[in-house]
């Protein structure tokens, strides 16, 4: 692919796990890469990663000890990938670009989990410099090195630069059934199906749909975590036998990456011992921010997204661990009712469609999030390419995905995934067992805040009158914040005059200040 043997395809900074297992994906689809890190024992590792996996005479991955040499090592214009954390390392990694000559029909590729306002921020701040481009990356080591999900977004020529290239490395979909082409062994590359790899947007873009993934990400942890719980409290089960049933829904509907790890992590024993080392893992959960900053947006949008939420706050209050020891000390557990074979069965098939009718609201949350912010921020997002990008290559893939790429495909303009005829007909159908779920949890005093959070969110978006009308009184009342009436003309606001003896309602020209 490189004419000359003295000069580089792509350069890379920043040689972390991810960045690393980038490279060496680039390289199997046929890329030479001049590879750079502040730690030289980063370089010399994936230099020695490259001899061992190198089936050819010439070496894929060249060493650079400086940002100039780097330079020096790539064709014009320069295509440099950075790999380095979100936030300051980016701004000094392209001050320290510019310091070594960069030009400016020179393209950066930010490919860290970067806030997406920054990356709008650092379009507008380089623009003299070079051309900044961003492209989020979701799959995690594996799906760095053998074929991840993009998301890119920013200058459309640039993007006409990356897109071989990008669509190289991208996890494949078959385009008849919408499943996985999986490659997991080195120098091993995939040149059929359908990439997972397509122009977002502007500037930013990128970003925020990998954000919201993240946010949806959150969430399917969180709804598998407390089915879990469900299990391993509510009937006392195993984590083996708990793996056993989530294999089995691994081949149905709940088909799915998370999923499968789950049964992995569960299957697991602890070293040299029989101890599920599932039940030696502190339950004090971390976060990276993405799910934070997916519900902070969805409350600045205006887009309810409460399962995320939940699996935001789920996080936090696992945190408290000697609050929560110190808590369940002075609480009375709530009794558990002995279950027959058949009762237990019964509850596991209804847990199953609980899980499978809150994953569909979470998704219909994130996507009507990403709806929203698009109409906002002046982006056309393709909701129907965003649903086919993420069903390999990234954390959230799932056959589910192929059923909402064709509710987007059917209607472009579809407002909420629950509006879409195919996901009413499951919700109809699946309710009452989900339910039975929550009712089943409330009762056993077994929390499961995103699945019952998700039933809040389906009950109070298919009610066509809420009782935000009272609400409203009351904030009239103290605050004289007025009110709509359904008799009267869209948008023509009244106030009562509470604090007179008539209570004379008068219409308002404008909101009282």
């Amino acid at each position: 692919m490189n004419n000359d043997a003295t000069l580089c395809d792509i350069g890379f900074i920043g040689l972390g796990v991810m960045g690393k297992n980038l490279v060496l994906n680039l390289a199997d689809n046929g890329y030479s890469i001049a590879a750079f890190d502040l730690d030289n024992e980063k370089v010399n590792a994936i230099i020695k990663q490259d001899a061992l996996e190198n089936t050819t005479t010439t070496a894929r991955v060249v060493g650079c000890s400086s940002y100039t040499e780097l330079l020096a090592k790539l064709k014009n214009p320069h295509l440099i990938v950075l790999s380095v954390p979100a936030g300051s390392p980016v701004d000094q990694v392209c001050e320290s670009l510019i310091a070594a000559g960069i030009q400016g029909d020179d393209i950066i590729i930010d490919t860290g989990n970067s806030l997406w306002v920054d990356t709008v921020a650092r379009e507008k701040k380089y623009k003299n410099n070079f051309i900044f481009f961003s492209s989020a990356v979701s799959g995690g080591e594996v799906g760095a090195r053998f074929g991840p999900s993009l998301m890119p977004s920013g200058s459309p020529y640039a993007w006409t630069r990356i897109k071989p290239i990008w669509q190289a490395i991208a996890a494949k979909v078959d385009e008849n059934t919408g499943k996985p082409l999986e490659r997991t062994q080195p120098g091993e590359v995939i040149n059929t199906g359908e990439p997972c790899a397509t122009y977002i947007g502007p500037a930013g873009a990128g970003h925020y749909v990998k954000m919201v993934h993240n946010g949806i990400e959150y969430a399917d942890m969180q709804i598998i975590c407390e089915a879990y719980h469900m299990l391993r409290t509510g009937l006392n089960m195993s984590p083996e036998k708990i793996a056993d049933i989530f294999e089995q829904w691994n081949k149905g509907l709940l088909d799915s990456y998370l999923m499968e790890i789950s049964v992995e992590v569960l299957r697991h024993k602890a070293p040299s011992s029989e101890i599920p080392l599932v039940d030696l893992i502190l339950d004090k959960a971390g976060q990276k921010g993405t799910g934070l900053w997916t519900a902070m947006s969805s409350l600045e949008v205006g887009c309810p997204a409460p399962t995320i939420a939940q699996a935001v706050y789920a996080r936090s209050i696992s945190s408290f661990k000697s609050l929560r020891i110190e808590a369940a000390s002075i609480y009375t557990d709530t009794n558990k009712t002995d279950m027959s074979a058949e009762q237990q069965q019964t509850f596991i098939d209804n847990l199953h469609d609980a899980i499978y009718c809150a994953k569909i609201c979470a998704y219909a949350q994130g996507f009507q999030l990403m709806k929203l912010a698009a109409k906002e921020h002046g982006w056309t997002l393709d909701f129907a390419g965003i649903a086919k990008i993420w069903r390999a290559g990234c954390i959230i893939r799932a056959v589910f995905l192929q059923s909402i790429t064709a509710a987007y495909e059917r209607n472009e303009n579809l407002e909420n995934l629950l509006l879409d005829d195919f996901f009413a007909e499951q919700l109809n159908k699946y309710q009452q067992s989900w339910r039975q779920s929550v009712a089943n949890a409330t009762l056993m005093g077994i929390p499961i805040g995103a699945i019952s959070s998700s039933l809040a969110y389906f009950d109070a978006m298919r009610t066509a009158v809420l009782p935000a009308n009272l609400l409203q009184g009351q904030r009239d009342y103290f605050g004289a914040h007025t009110f709509e009436r359904i008799d009267k003309p869209q948008g023509k606001k009244y106030h009562v005059e509470w604090s007179s003896e008539q209570r004379e309602i008068i219409a308002i020209e404008s909101n009282p200040s």
